[in-house]
């Protein structure tokens, strides 16, 4: 397979530019990489390859005219199911919306396609996204590249398991409580989940309408290299005035920050669920190659961390998951998946009092997290307590606070991003989750650039 596929969407949109390949041939082989590959791993549940090779021929017409639609131009890309795309079913994972062909785009989908991107097909994800595993009622379930019999995470763990076998380059995620930040752990890539209020979930399954639960959702770029982060991003930031949870703030430039000069807390076990030794070591390593880079650690752990299981329980289920109901109704959905069915069964509706005490806790929370933060650049910390485990394991037991990692940053809001930076004893990937301070992503990224250089970042599966 030529190793274009490989290169980042950056050289990719570098080559295209210089001429060295064309928008076509780029897409023929990601093409051609999905359909190699995409049977064993049931990542992209969509194709729309008549389309794509439609744009690239469009796309290269445009360059012979010396006319460049934006900085993706001719650039491949695969999108999460749960984002809509004008003439292409978007089912969110539920059978209510199995036939679905939405008649606009998605705010970020029409974002990267006006940056002159083209969409190979979309990408599996669990039911309305609500999920650590990538399997549904419409298309099943999505494996893992590196071992098959592994999760890639979820929600967005088809975008996650493309990416990390070269069948896409770039992806947008969604994440409410590490749905971008553990399928880039399980499978080795990179991703960002931006800080609340920067990228509009306008045409999202979860979109700007969530009620109390509105802040946790994000949209975000997940990719092989962090310089794909750092080229998307600006991409998909800003108002549409639509969702009107998005502000209009300065997104800093990361190769402008001297990461030397950093003071960062890093901790290895978060108090609720204790990870593999394998994690806490990968996690020590990079805290101590920050170190020898000149930036100032700490071994430090914020105490609020063990508010978080109960404030998540609280705000997800205290209606009953009612919320979810709605999500239901609103979709047409009458048949839902076994694991979705569970959550709804076993959330109990509490009094108003106690989810408005709830709501005042998350205040307490969060106030608690900043003054944490004040005196720190940015937090490295796990991003699971484990790498991918087997189908249908991610809720049993203990594995039910897993997400405590990340979704502890979806409470405070701040932003997230995971870099590959070890592997398990049987090769399985291990990320890092770099947390900075709020609506600092330059920060973030500019931390997992370093890493990526340090360990190599994303690693080619054997499929």
């Amino acid at each position: 397979m030529n190793d274009l596929i490989y290169m980042s969407a950056s050289q990719i949109a570098s080559e295209i530019r210089q001429k060295n390949v064309s928008c076509l041939e780029i897409t023929k082989m990601h093409l051609e990489r999905i359909d190699s590959v995409n049977p064993m791993l049931n990542a992209v549940v969509q194709m729309c390859a008549d389309r794509a090779l439609t744009e690239a021929k469009i796309a290269d017409e445009k360059i012979s005219k010396k006319e460049f639609i934006g900085l993706l131009h001719g650039v491949p890309m695969t999108l999460k199911d749960s984002l809509d795309t004008e003439g292409v079913i978007s089912t969110g994972g539920t059978k209510g919306r199995a036939h679905h062909i939405p008649d606009k785009d998605s705010t970020v989908t029409a974002r990267l396609r006006a940056a002159g991107a083209i969409l190979l097909g979309k990408t599996n994800t669990p039911e309305f996204t609500l999920a650590g595993e990538t399997d549904n009622l419409v298309y099943g379930r999505t494996n893992n590249p590196y071992n098959r019999d592994r999760i890639p995470g979820g929600s967005s763990g088809g975008a996650a398991a493309i990416i990390a076998s070269g069948g896409s380059p770039l992806d947008i995620g969604s994440d409410t409580g590490g749905s971008i930040r553990m399928p880039a752990h399980f499978c080795g890539i990179t991703g960002i989940k931006p800080n609340s209020g920067r990228i509009p979930r306008t045409g999202h399954i979860v979109n700007h309408t969530m009620g109390a639960v509105d802040s946790l959702t994000q949209n975000g770029p997940m990719a092989r290299h962090v310089e794909d982060l750092i080229l998307t991003l600006p991409i998909l930031c800003g108002p549409d005035w639509i969702d009107p949870a998005i502000i209009q703030m300065p997104l800093e430039d990361p190769r402008s920050v001297n990461v030397s000069n950093l003071k960062i807390a890093f901790y290895t076990d978060n108090g609720i669920h204790k990870p593999s030794q394998a994690i806490q070591d990968t996690v020590e390593q990079a805290a101590k190659d920050l170190e020898a880079r000149g930036c100032q650690v700490e071994e430090d752990r914020p105490l609020a961390l063990q508010m978080v299981p109960d404030i998540t329980n609280g705000l997800n289920g205290g209606d009953g998951r009612a919320w979810v109901k709605r999500l239901m109704e609103n979709a047409g959905t009458e048949e839902i998946s076994p694991f979705l069915k569970k959550r709804i069964d076993s959330a109990e509706p509490v009094p108003t009092s106690d989810y408005t005490a709830n709501l005042e806790r998350l205040d307490q929370y969060r106030s608690e997290m900043l003054t944490f933060i004040k005196k720190y650049d940015a937090i490295i910390t796990p991003t699971a307590p484990f790498a991918a485990c087997n189908h249908g394991e991610t809720f049993n037991g203990k594995n039910k606070d897993a997400f405590a990692y990340t979704s502890a940053y979806n409470l405070t809001g701040w932003p997230g991003t995971v870099v590959r930076y070890g592997n398990t004893e049987d090769n399985l990937p291990i990320g890092v989750q770099i947390i900075s301070k709020p609506w600092r992503e330059d920060v973030s990224l500019a931390i997992a650039l370093v890493l990526e250089q340090m360990s190599g970042g994303w690693k080619k599966p054997e499929i």
